[in-house]
This record gives C-alpha cells, structure tokens and sequence, in this order.
C-alpha cells in the first residue's frame, strides 16, 4: 500500500463537486508537493478570526476522520474555551495495519497537514503544535520534516511552534489519551476519562487532538467555504474522504472519494474485482465483514453502516478473495487485537485472549469450543473496557462469526473449508 495515492472522481459529470481535493497536485512519483508548488495551486490560507474559522468548520459540518468522527468544531470550540494556553496535537500515528491513508497524506501532502496546523492553532489560541508520527514511518517524517524546514524559512507559520513526535507503532497508541499519556512521558496507553484531552492533554494544558486528514480538511475549508465542502457527500455526512481499498481489486491504493459513493462504483474505480469475492471488511479491524453482494450495494456512509452495527472508522476497506478463507482471517485478526491489547484491565487481557484462542483453534480445526459460546463470551466483555479497544475488537469478532457462520460449522467439524490457506489481511503496520 506504498504507491502513489490513486484519486476517483466519484462524480465524473462534476454535478456535486469535483476531485482530488486532499490529493490536488500529488506528484505520480509519490514525492511530497514542495511548498512552493502548494502554494501555486491552492494559495495561500486566508487570514480569518478565531471565531471565524471555528463557525466556517461548524458551517462545513466537517466531521473527524480518525475514526470516531466527531464534530470538528464542537472540539475547537471546547479547548478555545479552556484555561491556560492551549497545545495542537496532529494525530498522524496510524496503527490501523489495513489502512495507509494517513501515512499518504503525510508523505505526499505534508503542506497541507501543516496548514491545517497552523490554522487550527490560531483557532484555539495555541502557540504550540505536535505532529505525532509512528516511530517506524520514516518516509513520512523526513517528508513532514522537509515541510517544516521550507516553513521556517519562509516564516508560514508566524509564532506557532510545530515539532514533531515519534509515536511507538501499536494499534491502541493512536487513541487520543494514549497520545497525550505518551506525549507526557508515559506509556501509550489510553487513559481513564475525565479529565479529557480538551480538558487537561499535553503538560496539563487544554489540547486538541486531531487526525492529520481532518486538519488537512480543515486547510481546505478555510480556502474555500463551508458550501464548497458540502457539494460532495450527504448533508449529514458532507465532503471527500481518503479510503485505503486492498484485497482482491485490480489496483489497490489510497482513493479519495465523495462519502456516499457505493462500494461497488469505488472498486470499479480501482480497476474492478480481481477475482470473485465473498465479503469486504468495512471501518478496518474496529468495523466489520459484510457479505459482498450487500456491501457493494452500500455507500460510504455511516448512516447505511449503522444498522449492521459497523462504522467506517479509518475507511480502510479490504475485499476478500474466494480463495481466503473468512475464519482463518477472522481468527488472525483477532489474535493481533488481542496482543495489542493495553494490558490494563480483565475484559481486555483475558477475555479478548480467551476469544482468540478459540477462533484460532476452530480455524485449525481443533475446536474446543462453539460459535455459540465464543459469542456469549463477547457479550460479557461488551463495554466493560477502560477505553473502545475491547468493544471494536468484539464488533469485528461477530460479524465474522455471521458473515462466515457456514465456514465456521465447516471448521467446527473438522471438514474442509473453501480457502486454499492464502492470508490477505495485514498483521503488522506498514512501512
């Protein structure tokens, strides 16, 4: 998932806006955009007021796009009115193994990252900003790092100090109290709440927390308004995203596409199906299997997800051969979330590695324990974790055992699946 950024005009008649936004000038090469050539295609960011800026984000309707998609502005407004001097974090520590969308941005559009900074500094009042990148992401530091030489040197960003950290690569260090606990000397690991980062983040101070594609959003909103932003995506859910497509499409990469665009028109856009499918894992490893037929009638919307109990999350999508075979994945990403476990509480440590056990002993067919049992044991580790880990891993256990119930009763009974024992789903985070 290292090649350059593929961009899809979702709407190539242009009646509900154009594309790439995020990804305007991105070099075929994969190299950053210098800031000079940013510059020459998007200007420069309007000077606007702090409240200015806060009501233009609200307008906009823009959403985050880490995972969680919380209103923008509602965060802006909430650390603006904080005590003391507020401090910027730019989420970019992607520990999502299937998704490299933020690892793109950062790598070929860091400018645009960096403006996104800077402005929402000026929104809250802070003076100081952090990029957090993983520690092994050493392409997109040296880009980002590159980005902000040019930026001293052509004072862009005025009094605001942006430096950058590097974040360990675990699933669980980019939830945003694991970021500040790290930031702040500590283990990447999430924190009890309240306090809240808005609250008391980075040394005590009010801070905001967001991922780099909502900042780089946030750039683009400031340039050309809240109504520019809204001609694409729905009126809940307005504007582009970045999905990262993988699994069984001709051209896998990092898309930008106008939320509310179907599945099956975002993998004709990546050159079709490569071979024939049975389920696309929507929303990452926090999201869920949906068998193929229905979920390419779907559209990237968190309203048409809802009711099957799935967001899109970091909208990492992988579609999965027929010749993979749904248990064996289930059960692999299921052990990978429960060693990335935080270690810090039963349902967590104890029960997530109970499951995986299990999984893993019907995929190799030694089962010792039933579809029926593994499920009761995810309903009591349901919401009894200190942060969302145990819940999403438990979300993305379910649907599996649904999508794929005839696979599992194949394997219970130690008969043969349908897989021919190829792996597709990642396990570790790309480089």
């Amino acid at each position: 998932m290292s090649e350059p950024a593929t961009v899809f005009d979702a709407d190539p008649a242009g009646a509900r806006g154009t594309l790439p936004r995020l990804l305007t000038g991105v070099r075929a090469d994969g190299g950053a955009v210098s800031l000079d050539f940013h510059l020459r295609q998007l200007g420069a960011p309007p000077r606007l007021s702090r409240a200015g800026l806060i009501d233009l984000v609200a307008a906009s309707g823009l959403r985050g796009r880490g995972g969680a998609a919380f209103p923008t502005a509602r965060k802006l407004e909430a650390v603006a009115g904080g005590r003391g001097r507020p401090v910027v974090v730019a989420n970019g520590a992607e520990g999502e193994p299937a998704s490299d969308k933020d690892r793109a941005l950062l790598r070929w559009a860091p400018h645009l990252v960096l403006d996104g900074v800077s402005l929402a500094a000026t929104a809250v009042g802070a003076t100081e900003a952090i990029v957090a990148i993983g520690e092994g992401s050493r392409n997109e530091r040296a880009a980002v790092e590159h980005a902000l030489e040019e930026r001293d040197a052509g004072g862009v960003d005025g009094d605001i100090r942006i430096s950058i950290a590097a974040a360990p690569d675990r699933f669980v260090a980019g939830e945003e109290t694991a970021l500040i606990n790290f930031l702040n000397g500590g283990p990447a690991k999430p924190l009890f709440v309240p306090p809240r980062p808005f609250e008391r983040g980075v040394g005590g101070a009010p801070t905001l927390v967001q991922n780099v594609e909502t900042l780089a959003h946030l750039a683009l909103i400031a340039r050309y308004g809240a109504e520019w932003f809204r001609e694409l995506g729905s009126d809940d859910e307005p504007g582009s995203a970045l999905v990262t497509l993988s699994g069984g499409v001709r051209k896998p990469g990092v898309y930008e596409v106008g939320l509310g665009t179907a599945f099956r028109d975002i993998v004709i856009g990546a050159g079709g199906l490569s071979e024939p499918v049975t389920a696309l894992l929507v929303g990452g490893y926090f999201g869920g299997w949906i068998e193929a037929r229905s979920a390419l009638e779907l559209s990237l919307l968190d309203a048409e997800l809802a009711p099957r109990g799935i967001g899109l999350g970091a909208r990492a999508v992988v579609v999965l051969p027929q010749g993979a075979c749904g248990v064996v994945e289930t059960a692999r990403v299921a052990r990978y979330l429960a060693d990335e476990s935080a270690g810090q509480c039963g349902p967590c440590v104890n029960g997530l590695g109970a499951i995986a056990t299990a999984l893993e002993r019907i995929a190799t067919g030694r089962p010792d324990r039933s579809a029926e049992q593994i499920l009761r044991w995810t309903s009591q580790v349901l919401g009894r974790g200190a942060c969302r880990h145990p819940d999403g891993t438990v979300r993305f256990v379910e649907s599996g055992l649904r999508v794929f119930a005839r696979e599992f009763e194949l394997h219970a009974n130690s008969r043969r699946c349908s897989g021919d024992g190829r792996t597709v789903l990642p396990v570790e985070v790309s480089r």
